[in-house]
């Protein structure tokens, strides 16, 4: 999710560039951003059009993946090949068709939104795409959800509530396979866990959450300095 910042005029173009700046500091290069997507491949039609609506007219467009971050959740999708996928957090569907862009003919996506609007935007969008028959939305809770969901992961996205980070990955990680990958998106949470003492309710969430990836023998991990950091998380 990119750090909030004000909304772009229709005349301005719609690319991450946009949102890089964070509340405290930049961490992307303006620049340096617009030139990784110009040089990446475009968003297909129906990314653009969710896209630009979630800028010009969501309450929060700061939220929206993204072109590049989009572009780099379907690569990881595409090089595991998963049968399952769960997404924490549809918003307005973005992130979910990327990564559902890397399903087996038999794959699934299961995402879990808490916001029924948001729930509904973004089954408008599933609904238009070829992939509609793959993507299954559930609404509510994810802490009560996933409970229900009898399947084994190939890959999971991590992207709501910060607090609830470290009770996400716990829920998930006993169905997560062996070398499945779990990806936590907002890892740096607009640069706050830099701050010494890290202040703030979701930042300090977030420190935390770090802290425990780092200390399991159980699990690979690195980093990715992509947007607001990614966790990229494999299981041994």
């Amino acid at each position: 999710m990119f750090p909030k910042n004000r909304k772009p005029s229709h005349k301005e173009p719609l690319n991450g560039a946009t949102f890089a700046k964070s509340k405290n500091v930049d961490l992307i290069n303006p620049d340096v951003q617009a030139y990784a997507e110009k040089f990446s491949s475009p968003e297909d039609e129906l990314l653009h059009e969710i896209a630009e609506y979630t800028i010009h007219h969501h309450a929060d467009p700061q939220m929206l993946s993204g072109h590049l971050q989009g572009k780099f959740l379907e690569m990881v999708s595409r090089m595991v090949r998963p049968r399952r996928i769960l997404e924490i957090g549809t918003f307005t569907g973005y992130s979910a068709l990327c990564l559902a862009k890397g399903l087996e003919p038999d794959g699934q996506l299961h995402t879990i939104e808490l916001r029924e609007n948001d729930a509904a935007l973004a089954q408008g969008y599933f609904n238009r795409s070829a992939l509609r028959s793959k993507i299954i939305q559930h609404t509510g809770s994810a802490k009560e959800v996933i409970p229900t969901l009898n399947e084994t992961w190939d890959l999971v996205f991590i992207d709501a509530d910060k607090v609830s980070y470290i009770e996400y990955f716990e829920l998930v990680f006993p169905k997560l396979r062996q070398n499945g990958f779990i990806l936590a998106d907002n890892i740096f949470f607009h640069g706050e866990v830099l701050a010494s003492p890290v202040k703030g309710k979701n930042a300090k969430a977030i420190q935390a959450f770090n802290e425990m990836v780092l200390e399991r023998k159980d699990i690979d991990k690195m980093m990715v300095t992509l947007r607001d950091g990614l966790y990229l998380i494999r299981k041994l």
